[in-house]
């Protein structure tokens, strides 16, 4: 495969020659989603910005002259191309290790070839990942299969799982977790972890909690089952005692008890910057309870609550609690409740009149503020409706 030669003309060099060349760093990451097609030799697809993009640096002027090359990757191993290229790539700089070294600091894993998948991270040196992703769209068992791979990525940072299901009640998920988890052990720097749509966390939260070494600073658990227990050992872990984020857009809290999430908020108010509780089914009896903690949480900037079925009684009150929080930029709130009909459908001239009280008491309060006011769930992506109000507006 001549790509890596053809676009960057260091195939040819003989090792004595890369010695002597002046590029020292290669930057082959966040190029754009197209750069694979690039190097596959299609132009056509490839946004002009992708081609500017500045992905080398000179290091001509380096005191040391013979530092080997470093090359920097991000890896995705997802489809067989990629793979393909990836295999050719590690084998290259295999050949050349005494001029060049290759640093892989985010690995994505989205493939279902498991061999594919080891045989590539063999190739790699995992104490420089920092990052990594698991989106394996298979059982939880899968997860074993990797577990000693992660045990050997003592760097990383960042771990994301996402579409990784499971039974609660298999005592073959529950051996899997549990092999999982014990390299979680490993992770002496891990501070953002994050799990979309995991089935197999309903009830067993603490036995990952319990297996982390570190502080985080963002939690994310989203679209799946959690019960009171896993609440309550999320609110009683020391390691959310300086976290910034905390996102369970999607976990249904509506028959939770309303003192539970008082407890957790609690406990992360002093650092909390970005609360993310959207599609949680939390009602005003949730909601009211949550107000005192809320208004101490002094480094909240961001605050979503959307597709709740909150009261305008209880937005007035959320919006009079939050004046205080001067880091407060951004407000996604839902339509009020009383925008809906009893089958659930939305009234846009009552709505209008809601804006209207809302627009009223935020111009009452007196302070520059923006608040987003929308019927649907996501106001991020653009989609349906969204009301923008701001006193100043």
């Amino acid at each position: 495969m001549p790509v890596f030669s053809t676009k960057f003309g260091l195939s040819s060099l003989q090792p004595h020659q890369i010695w002597r060349c002046k590029l020292r760093v290669l930057d082959l990451r966040n190029t754009g989603q197209d750069f694979w097609n690039m190097w596959s030799g299609d132009m056509d697809h490839v946004p002009s910005s992708s081609l500017m993009a500045p992905v080398a640096e000179d290091m001509s002027r380096t005191k040391h002259p013979l530092t080997p090359l470093v090359i920097y990757i991000e890896l995705c191993l997802k489809t067989k191309t990629s793979i393909k290229f990836l295999t050719y790539l590690l084998r290259w700089v295999e050949q050349r290790k005494a001029s060049m070294h290759l640093c892989c600091k985010k690995i994505k894993i989205i493939s279902r070839s498991r061999e594919n998948i080891k045989k590539i991270l063999s190739m790699v040196k995992l104490n420089c990942v920092q990052e990594v992703e698991l989106s394996l769209t298979q059982k939880v068992s899968t997860l074993a299969k990797f577990a000693s791979l992660l045990g050997k990525m003592r760097n990383v940072q960042r771990l994301l799982l996402s579409q990784i299901h499971g039974s609660v009640t298999e005592e073959q998920d529950h051996q899997a977790l549990l092999q999982f988890t014990s390299q979680i052990l490993r992770l002496q720097y891990l501070r953002d972890l994050r799990m979309a749509g995991p089935s197999f966390l309903e009830g067993r939260l603490n036995q990952i909690l319990r297996c982390l070494k570190t502080s985080l600073y963002n939690i994310s658990i989203t679209n799946c089952l959690l019960t009171e227990s896993d609440l309550t050992h999320l609110s009683q872990c020391w390691n959310i005692c300086q976290l910034k984020g905390l996102n369970l857009n999607g976990v249904t809290l509506t028959n939770f008890r309303a003192e539970l999430l008082q407890v957790l908020l609690e406990k992360v108010a002093g650092t909390l910057e970005e609360l993310d509780l959207n599609l949680c089914g939390i009602m005003d009896f949730h909601l009211m309870a949550i107000l005192p903690v809320l208004s101490s949480c002094s480094q909240l900037r961001v605050l979503s609550l959307c597709g709740n079925l909150i009261s305008m009684t209880v937005l007035e009150s959320l919006l009079r609690h939050t004046d205080g929080l001067s880091a407060l930029s951004l407000e996604l709130y839902p339509a009020p409740r009383e925008s809906y009909s009893s089958l659930g459908i939305l009234h846009q001239e009552r709505l209008a009149q809601l804006k209207a009280e809302l627009w009223e008491i935020l111009t009452d309060l007196g302070c520059p503020r923006k608040i987003w006011v929308s019927p649907s769930p996501c106001p991020h992506c653009g989609e349906d409706m969204c009301y923008h109000l701001s006193p100043n507006a």
